[in-house]
């Protein structure tokens, strides 16, 4: 047997699901949004499968009690293996955290790095991801959902404030109803967690990370009970409401 098998398989084995226990995978979990996710879902009893790009945020979420993986969504080769890493999973709920942020305005063009940080992250990661992680998703007939921003709304837009970011969660969420499309065994949505108090948020959004989390995965939660058509390809608030494309 080669030494990538071996490993794949060893993989496997520490990571083989619980049958008493849902599985959530989250991708992008080392702070804010994702980190107060993976506490919450632990305490609430679930299995927590968490990705992180750093060492020290690896450090973190394994602190929490949660099974680690080491994954940088903005890097091709890192997420090329994200697959053999969660060999032989059945996820429940698989909700993409990961994002990145920029704050000019439409006015000011964006240098190539500020684009590549932003598109990376928020789109190209998810567009590379779903792929690995939908038939694992699909043995449970779960849910995936991607942290979006009412920002990203077409029909919301009356600032041209973080353009950048704007057009990042557009295409996110064309990504979501694309993925949809093409995934009829699962339901896949886009999700606004509110305006909280994060690195991205800062402190003067009126949601702290711990109530964001809760909304989510409240709503989340019922998504993942109720199987209803509605909620495929759809735009929601973390409340559950329905946000306009």
């Amino acid at each position: 047997m080669g030494v990538g098998k071996a490993i794949n398989r060893l993989q496997g084995r520490l990571l083989q699901r619980q049958d008493n226990m849902n599985t959530v995978l989250l991708i992008g979990a080392s702070r804010g949004i994702g980190f107060e996710l993976a506490r919450q879902y632990l305490a609430e009893g679930w299995r927590v499968i968490a990705t992180a790009r750093s060492d020290e945020g690896l450090a973190r979420i394994k602190g929490l009690g949660a099974q680690t993986l080491r994954l940088d969504v903005a890097n091709p080769a890192s997420n090329s293996g994200l697959s053999w890493q969660l060999d032989g999973e059945k996820i429940d709920l698989a909700i993409y955290v990961a994002g990145a942020m920029d704050r000019a305005s439409a006015s000011t063009p964006p240098t190539r790095d500020s684009f590549d940080a932003v598109m990376h992250t928020n789109v190209m990661g998810v567009m590379q991801v779903i792929p690995q992680i939908a038939p694992m998703v699909q043995e449970t007939h779960g849910v995936i959902a991607c942290i979006s921003s009412i920002m990203g709304s077409m029909q919301e837009a009356t600032s041209g404030n973080a353009a950048l970011y704007r057009v990042s969660k557009a295409a996110l969420n064309m990504v979501v109803r694309c993925t949809q499309a093409e995934q009829p065994d699962i339901t896949v949505l886009a999700i606004h967690p509110g305006w909280v108090q994060t690195d991205m948020g800062g402190s003067a959004a009126p949601l702290t990370p711990e109530q964001s989390a809760s909304s989510l995965r409240q709503t989340l939660i019922q998504v993942l009970e109720q199987r209803d058509p509605k909620h495929r390809g759809a735009f929601l608030n973390h409340d559950g409401s329905t946000l306009p494309w």
